[in-house]
């Protein structure tokens, strides 16, 4: 099978699967949500910030070193041997240091929380090794129907514990559960890769190179996805962080649909082409396009329809986060542009663009939270997240014109227009129609504003781009035709 056979078959089972798994999160979601209080939202996401973040100590950068391609991962077996030697290593001392400083300096339900949590999260980052495999190979298909399975079995756990007046222990429960399954569908079950321990210096030496280079960015990466969140929780309080954490989970379900199976396969294809600029820059440039088309289009119908969403679906405790969760459907726009960017460094071995330009982030996040996020709440810290995506995202699209081709024209000028039209039709729409009918109703609200800004949206890109959409869209038939054959 051709890498873009094997592409468009990895996107396929991951998009298919990820439709059912996200509608069974978002149904859960909506579900806690209305059965657990706002302030244990806050708990959790708080210790789950603190574990991912410290996470980066065993990771290392060690997961792009493998994908990599270079003559000491050459050997599949032994690379994976050695990457897993070291992880197991790395995992144990940074839980049992967890686990300590846990016990120490946390109490009452973060102390719970942080030890749980931790070995959780250690024994799940040993099931890295059989992923990586995978993603090297783009062979998504095992690793798609292991996230769905995950998302029903954590789903079934979690409403039970949470309909029997279970709080923190229902979140808890999702992570146990989660590694449970990871280990026995890598480990157990046809596993994917038999564990064995291997050391051999040259291997280890290139895995901790290029590990402490990729470590930079994969650190100030974590430090962008949590600082906002641990920032929240210490300075403003669980409430707020539970309200914060809530509506950046669900600005974020639409984009699961499409952004997080496209992500997953773009790093391994980037990688196997990076000797091919031409090919490389029709995969860069077409994976981007599709991120770029759905996001326009999710992330604005989520802003137009949020306050109906939230009213409808969360009730009346969460409509404090009504604003906050649009600004963080505008963050969801572009955020999976930044992911498949970043990716393209890290294939071509140049982790340290990446880390030059989230330095820079990170010190406008931070310096944004204290100026801004005290007096405006999680307003404030909404809109500082937003622009610090800009910051990162702009000067790394255009050191990227050095590696691919590509036109921010193309890319960025039908979806902006689009998007423009969408919601000025939608909420003009919305007056005019309100003029004639009752729309006290959120449920009219929402559907006459959602689908005029889908019809809009759509024929206007359709206008605007019918040749590409004819093309990209025959590219893909064909690609799935030789696949079944």
């Amino acid at each position: 099978m051709s890498l873009a056979e094997r592409s468009v078959t990895s996107v396929a089972w991951n998009t298919g699967t990820n439709l059912v798994k996200v509608a069974i999160l978002l149904g859960r979601s909506i579900i806690l949500a209305r059965l657990l209080p706002v302030e244990v939202f806050g708990v959790y996401t708080l210790a789950t910030s603190i574990v991912t973040f410290s996470g980066i100590i065993p990771t290392f950068g060690m997961g792009s070193a493998f994908i990599h391609r270079v003559p000491e991962t050459a050997d599949e077996e032994q690379a994976a041997a050695v990457q897993f030697t070291l992880r197991l290593l790395l995992s144990a001392v940074w839980a049992a240091a967890m686990v300590l400083l846990a016990w120490w300096l946390a109490n009452g339900a973060m102390r719970l929380a942080l030890i749980v949590l931790t070995p959780a999260y250690a024994v799940l980052y040993l099931t890295d090794t059989p992923k990586y495999i995978l993603t090297r190979r783009i062979q998504h298909r095992r690793l798609a129907v292991l996230d769905l399975l995950v998302a029903i079995l954590t789903t079934v756990v979690a409403i039970g514990l949470a309909w029997r007046g279970y709080g923190l222990i229902t979140l808890l429960a999702t992570d146990i559960v989660t590694v449970a399954v990871t280990a026995i569908a890598l480990y157990g079950w046809r596993r994917v890769w038999r564990p064995r321990l291997l050391w051999l210096p040259g291997t280890v030496r290139y895995y901790l190179t290029f590990g402490s280079r990729a470590m930079a960015g994969t650190a100030l990466g974590e430090a962008l996805d949590n600082v906002d969140d641990i920032w929240v929780g210490a300075n403003l309080g669980n409430y707020a962080l539970g309200l914060y954490s809530r509506a950046y989970a669900f600005a974020t379900y639409p984009r699961r649909v499409l952004a997080f199976p496209v992500n997953l396969v773009a790093g391994g294809t980037l990688a196997e082409l990076k000797e091919d600029r031409l090919r490389m820059s029709q995969a860069f440039f077409r994976t981007n396009s599709l991120l770029i088309h759905s996001g326009f289009l999710m992330g604005g119908l989520l802003v137009l329809v949020a306050e109906e969403f939230v009213a409808i679906a969360l009730g009346d405790k969460w409509l404090p986060m009504v604003t906050t969760f649009q600004l963080m459907a505008v963050f969801t726009l572009l955020d999976p542009l930044r992911v498949t960017v970043s990716q393209l460094f890290y294939a071509v071995g140049q982790p340290a663009r990446v880390v030059r330009v989230r330095t820079v982030q990170l010190i406008a996040l931070v310096s944004g939270l204290y100026l801004v996020g005290q007096n405006w709440g999680i307003v404030g810290v909404a809109i500082i997240v937003d622009i610090v995506l800009l910051i990162g995202l702009i000067p790394l699209l255009i050191m990227a014109r050095k590696i691919v081709d590509f036109s921010f024209r193309r890319l960025f000028a039908a979806p902006i227009i689009a998007l423009i039209a969408g919601a000025s039709v939608a909420m003009l729409g919305l007056r005019s129609i309100c003029g004639y009918i009752d729309c006290s109703n959120d449920w009219y609200t929402g559907i006459i504003k959602g689908t005029l800004f889908v019809l809009i949206y759509g024929a206007t890109l359709f206008i605007l781009e019918r040749q590409e959409i004819l093309t990209m869209t025959d590219h893909i038939r064909r690609a799935l035709r030789k696949t079944d054959q």
